[in-house]
């Protein structure tokens, strides 16, 4: 829902507007129903709004509470508003809105930043306090809404998304180093506070940051996933851990269906998508939207899942939309989909989530998606060889980096190489953290607070708000997720992965989408660069923008592009599109 941006200055200067404005224009497609500007002395606040709770005018952002001395910029939504209302009202409490947007003012009055300690939703926002100068900005548990900084000659701008703060010019735009090996060698995923340029940063998530008027700030980590088990914990039987989990994931969907607009779902035919549409069939929900995507065969590899999304669509009787996207299509689409990247995503499936969400936002303006089933219940490949590993850093380093260190090293240009391993230094930081003994928690610790966060997450807001669509994801529900935390790892690895979430959905869903191989959103056609998609991609690496900026070493691309097919990764990925996509984010945005 919306996106917002500001600037807060510190050295006495009103604010103005002009960054805002730009800001706020750039932010347009993520808020495509109404904008508004508020600028009050060194601070200004821009919106573009999505409406999806109270659609009146009494819900249109920035929201002023004058009697309180509070103007906020948020986006997101919090599930548990109208519970959080009821209490605020008890404690006397007016309200003029029915917008979650003023829950949050009247719940910041009341219990100050322990307020997002509160709130069950996905948040960003930035509240300012008339009478004190504060700006505080918070993001919500898992980062499924981002939030974005830069410092700028004696200010800080802030927006919902990272072009959006390079639209301002007055941004730093170098690439960092140390990013550029995160990107290189994480899967692409690039770690908060880094991002890929050197003049911004982003807000960690489950953190909130008060900035003082002369711009000293604090950091409150709110939240933290802890894998703390209990011996009843522990001795608890399977079917025990199954039934409560059902009854868990059942309210972390109903909640995500807070909304004064229709909801849909993305569909995949996978296991997590398929138990979201069961429990809601199971609801009562009638004429539930569904929607599923596919690409052209590349390689003997299958571009759609359509077979096991047509099941469940039939089983239920959903009003399900089939998209079907030939080669030139996605080729057309790509572009446009790089451009709403806030960074650069490497995963094949951020143009089928594009595509997908270009098409579902003709029908609904919520929908419902799968992210976060693996990360939470142990889903993935390179978690079983960790279960009882003496080296877990270096089990998981082998099974997840793209590439290591020393190799890195072959194929950046001498400028752009870091002389420590930042990335695998991360991991085992990250890994040494209290709260996980077991090296399989140890890894689902990281990915699904940090590898989550800026990948899976990041795309599914990225490519649906490009289209003003707001996603929801209710396997990233902090309370389930925190359950999830007590379950022994060995019954997530349980029959190949999320053993105990299989036999939960068995209760309501056709057992054909559980006992399937696992797939992934398939476009194969970018794991196997060929024909008109290798020219499209060495026409950007060989461009003259590429060559000045001379990230990689000219004979790795030479490699590359004789033989393109070979060049796959540990995860599967290919390695020219991952550097590939890289220079066209780059060129895309300008820089």
């Amino acid at each position: 829902m919306c996106g917002f941006c500001g600037e807060a200055r510190f050295d006495g200067r009103p604010a103005g507007t002009a960054a805002t404005e730009a800001m706020n224009d750039a932010l347009a497609a993520r808020g495509p129903d109404d904008s508004g500007i508020l600028a009050r002395g060194r601070v200004t606040l821009g919106h573009r709004r999505l409406s999806i709770i109270d659609l009146s005018a009494r819900g249109e952002q920035p929201m002023v509470d004058p009697d309180l001395g509070l103007s906020i910029a948020f986006n997101g939504c919090i599930y548990n508003y109208r519970e959080l209302r009821a209490e605020l009202e008890g404690l006397g409490y007016g309200f003029f809105s029915h917008a979650d947007t003023e829950v949050i003012l009247k719940a910041y009055h009341a219990w100050g930043t322990d307020c997002v300690r509160r709130f069950n939703g996905m948040f960003a926002f930035a509240i300012h306090e008339r009478e004190s100068g504060r700006l505080v900005l918070a993001r919500d548990r898992f980062g499924i809404k981002p939030l974005y900084l830069a410092e700028s000659n004696g200010a800080l701008l802030f927006a919902s998304s990272l072009p959006a703060l390079v639209r301002t010019g007055r941004v730093d735009r170098s690439i960092d180093r140390v990013a550029l090996q995160f990107y290189m060698t994480f899967h692409a995923v690039v770690p908060a506070p880094w991002t890929i340029l050197k003049g911004v940063r982003k807000l960690p998530p489950a953190t909130v940051r008060v900035i003082e008027p002369d711009g000293r700030s604090q950091d409150q980590v709110y939240w933290r996933m802890v894998y703390d088990r209990s011996a009843e914990d522990e001795a608890r039987p399977f079917e025990q851990w199954r039934d409560l989990l059902l009854e868990e994931f059942r309210q972390a969907v109903l909640r995500r269906m807070v909304a004064d607009v229709p909801v849909g779902v993305l569909l995949s035919g996978g296991l997590d998508s398929s138990l979201i549409v069961g429990l809601l069939a199971e609801a009562g929900q009638q004429g539930l939207e569904t929607f599923s995507i596919g690409f052209e065969e590349a390689n003997g590899e299958k571009g759609d899942e359509f077979r096991y999304s047509d099941l469940i669509a039939q089983h239920y009787g959903t009003r399900h939309h089939k998209i079907f996207v030939p080669e030139r299509e996605m080729l057309d689409a790509l572009p446009g989909a790089i451009r709403a990247m806030s960074e650069p995503m490497v995963s094949y499936d951020n143009v089928a989530f594009y595509l997908l969400s270009q098409e579902v936002a003709r029908h609904v303006k919520v929908v419902l998606s799968g992210q976060g089933a693996d990360e939470i219940f142990g889903g993935y490949h390179w978690y079983p060889p960790l279960a009882g590993s003496d080296d877990p850093v270096g089990e998981y380093a082998r099974r997840f980096f793209d590439r290591d260190h020393a190799r890195l090293g072959q194929e950046l240009m001498p400028d752009w190489q870091v002389e420590t391993d930042e990335a695998r230094a991360f991991v085992a930081a990250s890994f040494g953290q209290p709260g996980a003994d077991d090296p399989v928690d140890k890894a689902l610790r990281l990915d699904s607070t940090v590898m989550l966060v800026d990948d899976p997450v990041k795309r599914v807001d990225n490519m649906t708000m490009a289209f003003g669509l707001e996603a929801r994801v209710p396997f990233l529900d902090y309370r389930l997720a925190e359950f999830a935390a007590r379950i022994p790892s060995r019954h997530k690895l349980a029959q190949g992965g999320k053993g105990v979430l299989k036999e939960a959905a068995r209760k309501v869903i056709p057992s054909a989408v559980i006992d399937r191989e696992k797939g992934y959103f398939p476009v194969p056609s970018l794991k196997y660069i060929e024909g008109n998609r290798l020219d499209f991609v060495r026409d950007a690496l060989s461009s003259r923008a590429a060559r000045e900026r001379g990230l990689f070493r000219q004979d790795y691309l030479d490699r590359l592009y004789a033989n393109p097919r070979d060049a796959i990764t540990p995860l599967r990925g290919s390695e020219l599109w991952q550097v590939g996509l890289l220079e066209l984010w780059l060129q895309e945005q300008g820089i």
